[in-house]
């Protein structure tokens, strides 16, 4: 028997990557199932690298192995390309078909990569690519990106959509209930039909 579910939600400082993870955290809870998690934040508030690892019915430690994980839900294509590697043979990719070019790439006058190259590299991997930003704008908010990454890959996950939308609900600030409540249906629609 397996020890656990491993998914690692990447992305850059703002997009939400510790939210999502605070969600099926709490959905976990719902069901009465363990979960670890950890989050490692770097540069996070000047735009760097954020990675939330989650485990679900894990009985070691926190943080997943590369070549292990379940599922990898990025909020970036470029990260999704850096963490690509922890990604288990039989392992899911979802990712936003978003692009934040780094700094240092029009500092030191470097090519900047395409989305096409990208998705190029990802091919050979089981991967579905979401608009996140079309989605978010249709939820009524573009800040619901994150949630829509999460409907996206829900199917993916070993919790019932009802757990993980109440989730939603308890976790997201009271305001922000319905238009995060509808970014996750719209979310879990377009992952269900990739």
């Amino acid at each position: 028997m397996r020890p656990s579910f491993d998914i690692l939600i990447v992305g850059i400082g703002g997009q939400g990557t510790v939210l999502a993870s605070n969600v099926i955290g709490e959905a976990c809870i719902i069901e009465n199932r363990s979960v670890r998690s950890a989050e490692t934040h770097g540069m996070a508030q000047r735009g760097g690298s954020v990675e939330s690892h989650v485990r679900i019915d894990g009985r070691y430690g926190s943080l997943i192995v590369p070549g292990t994980a379940d599922l990898l839900i990025a909020f970036d294509l470029l990260e999704a390309l850096r963490y690509r590697h922890y990604l288990s043979a039989s392992g899911r990719l979802i990712v936003n078909r978003h692009l934040v070019v780094p700094t240092p790439v029009y500092q030191q006058g470097m090519d900047a990569p395409d989305e096409e190259s990208i998705l190029n590299t990802l091919a050979n991997l089981d991967l579905t690519c979401i608009d996140a930003a079309e989605l978010a704008e249709e939820a009524g908010n573009i800040l619901s990106q994150n949630i829509v990454m999460l409907g996206a890959a829900s199917a993916e996950i070993p919790l019932r959509p009802e757990s993980l939308e109440e989730a939603v609900r308890r976790c997201v600030p009271p305001k922000t209930v319905d238009v995060n409540t509808t970014a996750f249906r719209l979310g879990r629609e377009r992952g269900a039909g990739s």
